[in-house]
């Protein structure tokens, strides 16, 4: 996710000798260097002195990393976590108190500057700096903010999580067309293209799905007879269930991470 953010910084215009990478592991530090042409560092600490420091590590290493910033001086920097389910709170003890901080829940279409970015602010953060987060994560796809910290919980069951229920459902479209006889090749150029046309005629019409959906449902059809499918099977219930336990999960692991 850290090497899309800085590809997707550099394509949206910012300049590669305003980005420092600090990155403990030697090999990866080098390749970022050279894919990007940017400063890197083995050491945390040089980023210190930034306007803006995101926290791009692992749940599990964030607590770390934080108390390494703790134990120096901090520059009225914007902190951006990106570390899923570590809640403003806990980052904000771990840095100390009183630190300007931007959650943020990304998903992996943000590889292809395509993703979906869920954003809250605690009330250290003035107007500017979150304009400049608005601008740093808009450079990998669009930005929605939220009110609460626990609301990036539901954020990461739309969307944070979202993209591997649409892989399911590409993947039972893959199977349940073999098994009616298509090749695997010739179903998975169908499920792909299907996908893809849906979601842009989502994005870029002024109807919305459900609306989508009915138009092209015709009575009596062979798509009216798929949906009616569906909904004997409970399909919405499936997905609000489905949604639920991952909004679940995020709080859970929320607790965990921030107890340590």
């Amino acid at each position: 996710m850290a090497g899309s953010l800085i590809g997707g910084l550099l394509n949206a215009g910012f300049s590669a000798s305003t980005i420092t990478v600090a990155e403990p592991d030697e090999t990866r530090r080098q390749a970022l260097s050279d894919q990007y042409n940017i400063n890197a560092s083995a050491d945390n600490t040089a980023a210190l002195n930034a306007e803006i420091i995101i926290l791009a590590v692992k749940p599990q290493l964030l607590k770390t990393v934080c108390q390494q910033f703790e134990n120096s001086k901090i520059n009225n920097s914007l902190f951006i976590s990106i570390a899923a389910g570590v809640k403003s709170t806990d980052i904000n003890r771990w840095l100390g108190g009183d630190q300007a901080i931007v959650r943020c829940m990304p998903n992996t279409p943000a590889l292809l500057q395509c993703g979906a970015s869920g954003l809250f602010a605690n009330e250290f953060v003035s107007d500017d700096q979150r304009q400049q987060a608005d601008k740093i994560m808009q450079a990998v796809g669009i930005v929605v903010w939220v009110d609460t910290d626990e609301q990036l919980n539901a954020v990461t069951a739309v969307s944070g999580s979202g993209p591997a229920y649409f892989f399911l459902m590409m993947e039972a479209m893959q199977q349940a067309g073999e098994k009616l006889g298509l090749t695997a090749e010739v179903t998975q150029q169908l499920v792909l293209q299907t996908a893809l046309g849906a979601a842009r005629m989502a994005t870029e019409s002024d109807f919305s799905p459900a609306e989508l959906r009915q138009k092209v449902t015709s009575r009596g059809g062979t798509t009216e007879q798929a949906i009616l499918s569906f909904q004997s099977a409970n399909y919405f219930q499936i997905v609000f269930d489905a949604l639920q336990a991952a909004n679940d999960r995020s709080i859970t692991l929320a607790d965990e991470l921030g107890s340590e």
